[in-house]
């Protein structure tokens, strides 16, 4: 899928020998006259490298080498060694030399080891079935220990005792002068994700509530867990969805806002929902979801979904829906986001609704592209959008959160070898990469759930849209990685859009971005520097929740706040932690503010716009066929 059907075929053409990896290895001697000629075509549609690239004539090795380095990849989960390697060996020689801190490690674990022996010396004189002081304290967010159970003997002993070893280890790898801030972020991250694995509350012995609930079920509980075990490794291993997820069908349980495709091409499909109101504001809301995810994150159930409610608000609202990326699109990159995505969009929706401007509102890694969108249309002097809404989207990436320990030279070079032989990253790898920023929670709590205590999970709308998952092309991803997280191009004028810089001052529409308190994915003081790197009248909103349990946040969902505020380009600056104590909290969902913002910015209602341009040019009824892609 390219926008040029010739080039398509050449892609497919060159490309038949990579496409075939998906199922078996290719040999190497016999596929690098093939894919060399495929990389020399990739270098033909890429145009010159970006400034500081570190690229080089491909050369027969570089074949090899990619290879290699993808059945590495298929043993390592995408994780490279090599990166892993080079953060260690910073660590190891640097606390090598460092005998000042080897010393108060020392200290720390006798101290450590001394509180332990108290410890114990305590419930033997006083009891074991009592509770006692305990010698150690979890972090607020660790929920593992919370139970009483924990805090009786032998148990207290055990957990404490775990709960001291993390903190030594925190100490040995954090803090030693001399080593990269980038490679103590990946030693302290890589070595907690180990004492995740050991944690006393993942194993039955060790675990006060799962012998408690076995003691009381007579086992059954282990069976039952034993039944959920099989149950998940026979459904990854024929790559089916997890249990439950079929309850909830595209179409018919989610995604049912009705509306209709009017306009599809090679990458995106256009839907325009149908109004419930007897008038709509004139100026549309086009919604820009990320494609690393199904764009029905915004259209869940009746009661949850963002688009039925700015529908039911008076808005015309459309939305791009993304293809799923197979081996043959590994060549799309972010001008063909830009150009068959955004652009193609908005001249669709101009023949809908012409001579009116149009609100746009952009999702995650969405949100990053059309601020993109909206920097060369500034440039461009094209002024066709009324204003911008960010939802959980960064464009400033040196403060990505513990993302970016995924994206050292090293790490980005593995990567691109290991898509280099799909043509795509698959999701199962995206998946993983999220799920170990919260293993905690995502694996372990999960496990011990559904293997000791031998439960069943409920299965919600938004779980069932999480295992819906897409893949990101072998191009884009690259540029994703090195232009973005890698060198900060975005933020610093270095990005180019068909050739030509952009730059994000130059957008001068009203802006309202929405950042989330506990987002892994894109750390809220990180998207709160669109107060940065804009004129315009930015209209910060900080909401409970994480990257999508925040944005999906209806009217009525307990235990929900926001706080808001509106920065005219004359005001200040002010730094994200003062602006978060500053601004009060107001209880309740962020979706009424948001529509009342883009109510001040539309002109007076008027009668809705038909569906499409023409009957003949309704083509599928909502959610379309893209969404449906697997």
């Amino acid at each position: 899928m390219t926008s040029d059907a010739v080039d398509q075929s050449a892609d497919n053409r060159d490309g038949n020998s990579t496409s075939r990896s998906e199922t078996t290895s290719p040999v190497v001697a016999a596929s690098i006259a093939a894919q060399l000629k495929t990389l020399g075509h990739a270098s033909a549609q890429s145009g010159p490298p970006p400034p500081g690239s570190n690229t080089h004539p491909v050369q027969p090795g570089d074949i090899m080498d990619r290879a290699f380095r993808y059945q590495l990849s298929r043993v390592t989960a995408g994780l490279s060694p090599f990166a892993l390697a080079e953060a260690y060996f910073d660590w190891l020689l640097h606390l090598i030399g460092s005998p000042g801190r080897q010393s108060e490690l020392l200290q720390k674990w006798i101290t450590d080891s001394i509180k332990v022996s108290q410890h114990v010396a305590q419930c033997s004189l006083h009891g074991a079935d009592g509770t006692h002081a305990p010698c150690a304290a979890p972090h607020p967010y660790d929920k593992r220990f919370t139970s009483d159970a924990w805090h009786t003997f032998p148990f207290s002993a055990i957990h404490q005792s775990f709960l001291l070893t993390e903190q030594w280890w925190h100490m040995a790898t954090t803090g030693i002068r001399g080593v990269s801030e980038h490679h103590a972020r990946v030693m302290e991250f890589a070595t907690r994700q180990i004492l995740d694995v050991f944690s006393p509350s993942n194993f039955l012995l060790t675990n006060p509530d799962a012998l408690k609930r076995t003691q009381l079920e007579g086992g059954q509980n282990l069976v039952r867990g034993f039944l959920n075990a099989f149950d998940d490794a026979q459904r990854t291993f024929n790559k089916q969805r997890p249990a439950g997820v079929d309850a909830f069908q595209v179409g018919r349980d989610v995604a049912i806002t009705p509306g209709k495709v009017i306009y599809r091409n090679n990458l995106i499909e256009l839907i325009q929902y149908e109004p419930t109101t007897q008038q709509v504001k004139p100026q549309p809301l086009l919604f820009v979801p990320a494609w690393i995810m199904k764009y029905y994150i915004l259209d869940l159930s009746p009661e949850n979904s963002l688009v039925r409610y700015m529908v039911d608000q008076g808005f015309t609202v459309f939305m791009i829906s993304w293809k799923n990326p197979q081996a043959e699109d590994r060549f799309l990159g972010f001008d063909e986001y830009l150009r068959l995505g955004v652009m193609s969009a908005l001249n669709a929706i101009n023949e809908v609704v012409p001579n009116e401007k149009i609100h746009a509102c952009g999702y995650c890694l969405g949100g990053t592209l059309l601020s993109m969108a909206a920097a060369a249309m500034a440039r461009d002097r094209d002024d066709r959008l009324a204003s911008l809404t960010f939802l959980a989207a960064q464009t400033d990436f040196t403060e990505a959160g513990e993302l970016t320990l995924f994206t050292s030279e090293s790490q980005i070079a593995f990567l691109e070898d290991m898509m280099w032989e799909q043509g795509y990253l698959d999701s199962t790898h995206m998946a993983g990469a999220f799920q170990m920023l919260r293993s905690s929670d995502l694996i372990w709590s999960r496990m011990v759930r559904h293997y000791l205590m031998g439960e069943h999970q409920t299965v919600n709308d938004l779980m069932a849209w999480n295992a819906d998952a897409t893949r990101m092309p072998y191009r884009m991803h690259s540029q994703y990685l090195r232009q973005l997280f890698l060198r900060n191009d975005l933020a610093e004028g270095r990005f180019h859009v068909d050739g030509r810089a952009v730059a994000l001052s130059d957008i001068k529409q009203p802006i309202f971005f929405v950042c989330t308190e506990t987002d892994h994915v894109a750390p809220w003081r990180s998207v709160y520097k669109f107060n940065l790197l804009t004129d315009a009248e930015v209209t910060s909103l900080l909401t409970s929740g994480g990257h999508n349990a925040g944005i999906i946040s209806e009217p009525g969902h307990k235990g929900r706040h926001y706080r808001a505020s509106t920065k005219r380009h004359t005001d200040s600056f002010i730094d994200p932690d003062t602006w978060a104590s500053q601004t009060p909290a107001t209880e309740g969902s962020w979706w009424p503010q948001w529509a009342k913002w883009l109510t001040a910015k539309s002109a007076a209602s008027v009668a809705p716009p038909p569906l499409g341009h023409g009957p003949d040019r309704l083509l599928l009824n909502a959610p379309g066929s893209y969404v449906l892609q697997t």
